[in-house]
């Protein structure tokens, strides 16, 4: 028997095309480029009319909180994140999310998995909620479902799909071919022919089958997979598999490791305004723009400027007599390009990492369970960072080995823990935090919590802290 859709987001990337904005610890699935919303929780939001249940989402150890807190503010955090304690593709992450599915499900269920990729942009949500109940009925026939973009131009940075013979009384087709990114003529003759589509990765199929075709072709990776499943663990809001084992499971995409292999594999197209913004020119492609051509977002002013993508994170950002750029500002990098340059800036990227420098991997302001913080100020032996700590939230008890401490309270009410003593303070109030001395801060409040921390002492990094107790789990 079939269920309603179990919805899995694969939200684990960690790309950097969207640099500066885009980082290791902040990729651009968490973004908000587009509304009000990141690019996840618009995947999410876009299901509304999909009959589904909760989404599983699969992420890794250093986005957990980062996941967590959006899913907090859609009111769908229930238990639902899958932790990878190392990257291993997609078929191994579907399968832990098949798996977990059937671990919830009655005996005899079989959940029907929408699979969807979290950084992906879809402007025709009608459009897309259509082709997703077009491939129901090839999903409940047992049918390994891959939905198919409607391409509109001879891309060269996706794979494509052929299609078959067309599947009677449905919206699909049988899969002739999966194709890799082809150079720009071949590109050129799949779009004049109408038998190709863009690949788009995402996936509808019971979990059943998939684990079925995933034991025929891969049978290593389904072991793998059982067998970290089997000891896995519920802290807080994720699912750990156990590290050790998943370590060892071979490294494999869903495409080449079950759908090109597969007698099932079917294709329903999708013409919905799909992108994987892949770079700052996809974003302004598909973005509103002024009548000058021009996107901007945040404190922008442009004179005599033309089809330019300005993103201002925190300062005004100011042009004149320029055409074709993407400039991004954020509190500690400044990208200008070409438009047509923008694939370039994984160049960029990879200069910032050989040189030992972090505006690759950080962003200035770096998220915590608790909060956040952003470092303000730094020199020779100090440190200044602003905390912000949310209602209900706690730093853990901890103590320093090689650093003193100073909180001013900028806003809301701090409960301090230092040794035995516990104090409430308020506004323009402070505390000494001597070096070795255990202590904890919280936000009793119903406000957010702003501190000013002030480091000083001989090694000032995070890795200098030893935890006696911790809310969030934190070794």
């Amino acid at each position: 028997m079939y269920s309603f859709v179990t919805p899995v987001v694969m939200a684990g990337g960690s790309g950097t095309r969207l640099w500066p904005l885009s980082r290791g610890l902040y990729p651009k699935q968490f973004l908000t480029l587009r509304g009000e919303f990141s690019m996840l929780q618009n995947t999410l939001l876009r299901l509304k009319e999909i009959d589904g249940g909760i989404p599983l989402v699969i992420s890794n150890e250093a986005h957990r909180f980062v996941v967590a807190e959006q899913l907090r503010q859609l009111n769908q955090l229930a238990g639902n994140i899958i932790l990878e304690p190392v990257g291993r593709n997609t078929a191994p992450a579907i399968a832990l999310a098949a798996l977990q599915a059937l671990s919830q499900a009655d005996e005899s269920d079989d959940p029907l998995l929408l699979v969807l990729a979290a950084d992906h942009v879809i402007q025709d949500e009608v459009a897309f909620c259509q082709s997703v109940q077009a491939a129901l009925p090839l999903a409940r026939q047992g049918k390994l479902v891959t939905f198919g973009i409607v391409p509109t131009a001879p891309e060269t940075g996706y794979g494509y799909i052929r299609r078959g013979s067309s599947i009677t009384e449905t919206a699909g087709y049988e899969v002739a071919q999966f194709v890799e990114k082809p150079d720009l003529t071949t590109a050129t003759h799949y779009l004049e022919s109408g038998e190709f589509y863009w690949n788009s990765g995402m996936f509808l199929f019971s979990a059943k089958r998939y684990l079925e075709e995933l034991e025929k072709f891969r049978s290593d990776i389904l072991t793998a997979c059982q067998q970290a499943m089997n000891i896995s663990s519920h802290d807080l809001d994720f699912v750990r598999v156990d590290p050790q084992i998943f370590a060892t499971c071979p490294d494999d995409s869903i495409d080449y490791a079950v759908m090109e292999k597969t007698t099932d594999a079917v294709m329903v197209p999708m013409d919905a305004g799909w992108s994987d913004v892949g770079s700052w020119s996809s974003l302004w492609e598909i973005s509103d723009k002024t009548p000058e051509g021009n996107v901007t977002h945040g404190d922008v002013i442009q004179v005599n400027s033309r089809n330019n993508y300005v993103f201002a994170e925190s300062s005004l950002v100011t042009t004149v007599g320029v055409d074709d750029l993407v400039i991004v500002q954020t509190k500690d990098a400044l990208l200008v390009s070409k438009r047509d340059q923008v694939q370039q800036v994984k160049q960029v990227v990879e200069q910032i990492k050989a040189s030992g420098r972090l505006e690759h991997h950080q962003h200035r302001e770096i998220y915590r369970p608790w909060g956040k913080y952003d470092s303000i100020d730094a020199g020779a032996r100090y440190q200044v960072k602003r905390l912000s700590i949310k209602p209900g939230e706690q730093l853990s008890l901890q103590k320093h080995h090689h650093r003193a401490e100073h909180w001013i309270v900028l806003q809301g009410t701090a409960e301090v823990t230092c040794g035995d003593e516990t104090l409430l303070l308020s506004e323009n109030e402070s505390f000494y935090i001597p070096l070795g001395m255990k202590h904890s801060l919280a936000n009793p409040g119903k406000i957010m919590l702003e501190v000013v921390e002030v480091r000083s002492g001989s090694y000032l990094e995070d890795d200098d802290i030893e935890r006696f107790w911790d809310k969030y789990g934190r070794q």
